[in-house]
């Protein structure tokens, strides 16, 4: 029974988060539990429980993470001051010929909306709400039009600045700029997938998503401008601003995330959009999620260290063959019991409880030449980025349908929803693939940035 208490504790932690409660006191109630079993029978000092203070203590320690409520004040402010929804105009009067042009703009829109804020909760409703009934409105299929929306909405988890990323550094101990310079064509990458995929149906079946109009009359000289200065000029300033500051080395994450929100507050201001209403309202939004969000943290490194010291790392080593299999055969059942996990879990979760346990794993594996020592950490860093891409969307759990759902129009059902997110996971699993197969997909850019 000893042996196998690690076990016993995550049976539970499956079995407890079918239930309504609180993720964070699970995880909490569960190292505690645990750990006074563990101390009953030897295995758990009592002065263990003072790291329990220190694990928790830590986020705060770490400046890096003061990135994560200034990208999520950001979130909100481009919510309030639609610039999405001006970008979306643009992009769509700008490809009204091309076939499939209304679901490729909301693809290209979401490309250059995650790579100013990582907050997907809010860009799956905010899509949803201004680009799916147009889309029905035009002739759209409602499993493509939700399917392209869902899977291009989450594209913020793995483009920087991703919120996940800045979460991953922190736990990995890792540079938070080559981690955001890894993830910039993986992400890349999954959105070129993603247009691929709609010009291929709507070129095959042009009836699931028709032409805007391909007689209509293009904008004028001054209307194009227009198009331009107030729908795609701001996001790619914010852009340079978020992300071309730390890839030039002028500023540090943080330092980015705090331009941004200048920057954005800025925008809003000058479109007559920021009143303090709206910013007293983003604030409080931004604290209270940020609040959820740091009790979880907490509350997972206690879990993980608690399952450690009780030989976790261990019982999962034999259990997926370390030793035994190769170093590719064993990244590979790694991946799948990520993939497996998002069916259930919520992608923090799987971060916060999955990441300690398989990062030690992993650099225990010998890949031979296919990948620098160096970069093994980045590499596998970014193998879960994308993999957890899947978790927004797989059902039972997938929390990104249930945000279109309860923006959608009522016609739209939950089984439109799932049938239309299945090829959109088939391509982020070819995407985590493609990481796996090819790892300077990932790391060319950290070289050609940064000495590390």
């Amino acid at each position: 029974m000893i042996e196998y208490l690690p076990i016993l504790m995550f049976v539970c932690l499956a079995a407890l988060m079918m239930t309504a409660l609180p993720v964070a006191f699970i995880l909490g109630g569960l190292a505690v539990i645990f750990a006074l079993i563990g101390w009953s029978f030897d295995l758990f000092e009592f002065v263990e429980f003072y790291n329990f203070v220190a694990r928790i203590w830590s986020p705060s320690e770490n400046l890096a993470l003061i990135a994560i409520p200034c990208f999520l004040f950001m979130g909100m402010m481009l919510e309030r001051s639609e610039i999405a929804k001006d970008l979306l105009q643009a992009l769509q009067i700008l490809l009204r010929r091309v076939p499939g042009g209304l679901a490729l703009s909301i693809t290209l829109m979401s490309t250059v909306m995650a790579a100013i804020t990582g907050i997907v909760g809010a860009s799956v409703v905010m899509m949803t709400i201004i680009a799916l009934p147009t889309m029905l409105r035009l002739g759209y299929h409602p499993s493509l039009a939700t399917g392209t929306i869902a899977a291009s909405s989450s594209l913020g988890i793995l483009i920087p600045p991703s919120i996940l990323l800045v979460f991953m550094s922190d736990m990995l101990g890792i540079s938070e700029g080559v981690l955001f310079a890894s993830a910039l064509f993986p992400g890349l990458t999954l959105s070129a997938l993603y247009m691929v995929y709609i010009l291929a149906v709507s070129t095959v079946f042009p009836r699931l998503c028709p032409v805007i109009d391909k007689r209509a009359a293009g904008p004028s000289a001054t209307e194009l401008f227009d198009l331009i200065t107030r729908g795609i000029i701001p996001p790619m300033v914010l852009i340079a601003m978020v992300l071309g500051s730390v890839f030039a080395g002028i500023t540090t994450i943080t330092e980015s995330a705090a331009v941004g929100v200048l920057g954005t507050v800025f925008l809003a201001r000058m479109r007559g959009r920021l009143s303090l209403a709206d910013l007293n309202d983003c604030l409080q939004r931004a604290a209270m999620m940020m609040g959820m969000i740091f009790l979880l943290f907490g509350s997972a490194m206690c879990f993980s260290y608690v399952f450690r010291v009780l030989g976790g790392d261990e019982i999962v080593m034999q259990l997926i063959g370390v030793g035994s299999l190769e170093g590719p055969q064993v990244l590979i059942i790694l991946m799948l019991a990520i993939f497996l996990m998002g069916f259930f879990f919520d992608i923090l979760e799987i971060l916060l409880v999955v990441v300690p346990i398989f990062a030690p794993i992993v650099g225990q594996l010998d890949f031979g030449d296919h990948v620098a020592e160096a970069d093994m950490i980045y590499w596998f860093a970014m193998l879960v980025a994308v993999n957890l891409q899947t978790s927004f969307l797989t059902p039972p759990m997938g929390i990104a349908l249930f945000y279109m759902k309860s923006a959608a129009p009522k016609e739209v059902t939950m089984q439109q929803i799932y049938v239309g997110i299945i090829p959109f996971v088939c391509l982020q699993l070819i995407c985590v693939g493609l990481v796996m197969g090819f790892p300077d997909l990932a790391m060319w850019l950290p070289h050609a940035l940064f000495d590390y």
